[in-house]
């Protein structure tokens, strides 16, 4: 068994055993969920567990750099979760991490359970390696603007049924009750999508570089290219829409998703119908 399968399963148990004594206290009726100092410090062993097996996964294989669907979605966690993790000395997201974990530790799991990646053409290359650091931190951006999306959502569903018992009393319900004001939400989604959109436009310029400098043709008309482009189009248009007409709420969810939509086809989902489904690599 290889270290970055190791490193990265441990991560993953890290992330698994937060969560789960945060949703037992939250069994237990506790109303609120503070990180104290041993949450703090579980989560630093967490991410510099996940830090290495990347490290290992991806550079650490003889031949050059590999990527895979699997240590895609992995790198896209963690880095998730170190912005979180520092955002919430900024303001309170406490409620935010008891969400994440869970994903979290899947997602760090499945990067130990399929650390195989494609060797990429050209690794050794200096611009093909910063495009796809750059590339990574954007899908991992746009990823979690996305989760984050998501539990808006939901917390906004929850507050549009007052009144419902069963709903009201489910674990779920309580969880989603520690979650920051829906107001409070909206600027830190608003945050992520600005700092996704300008990372993500360095990706499309690296890109184009890289291509440039391997192809000879500036964007080339393959799926990686087209779904890239399409969610720079659609991050933008909410940035736009935004600004000149105060886009917010249930609109600008829907175009985070759609976009991340974009950005998923982009890369994971083609790579986890070849490399899953067709075995090919």
């Amino acid at each position: 068994m290889s270290a970055g399968i190791v490193f990265q399963l441990l991560a993953a148990l890290a992330y698994a055993l937060l969560g789960a004594g945060w949703w037992r206290l939250l069994a237990r009726g506790r109303k609120e969920i503070s990180v104290g100092p041993l949450t703090h410090l579980l989560l630093i062993t967490g991410l510099l567990l996940q830090a290495v097996g990347l490290q290992h996964s991806m550079l650490g294989q003889a031949g050059g750099l590999h990527v895979g669907w699997a240590l895609a979605l992995s790198a896209a966690f963690w880095l998730g979760m170190l912005i979180f993790w520092l955002e919430n000395f900024v303001m309170k997201l406490d409620g935010l991490l008891l969400m994440l974990l869970p994903a979290a530790a899947v997602a760090a799991a499945l990067g130990g359970l399929f650390p195989y990646g494609r060797l990429v053409p050209h690794g050794d290359s200096q611009w093909l390696r910063a495009h796809l650091i750059i590339a990574l931190c954007a899908y991992g951006l746009i990823a979690v603007a996305s989760l984050h999306a998501l539990f808006m959502a939901a917390l906004d569903r929850q507050l549009h049924r007052p009144g419902e018992g069963n709903v009201k009393d489910s674990l779920i319900a309580r969880a989603l009750d520690t979650l920051p004001p829906l107001l409070t939400q909206e600027l830190l989604l608003f945050r992520l999508i600005w700092i996704g959109f300008t990372v993500l436009t360095l990706t499309v310029i690296t890109g184009a570089i890289v291509s440039m400098r391997t192809l000879g043709v500036l964007f080339p008309l393959d799926h990686k290219t087209v779904f890239t482009l399409l969610a720079w189009v659609t991050f933008g248009g909410l940035l736009l829409g935004r600004h000149t007409r105060g886009w917010r709420g249930r609109t600008a969810l829907r175009w985070t998703l759609v976009g991340f939509a974009f950005v998923l086809l982009a890369y994971s989902g083609s790579r986890f119908v070849l490399d899953v489904l067709l075995h090919r690599s």
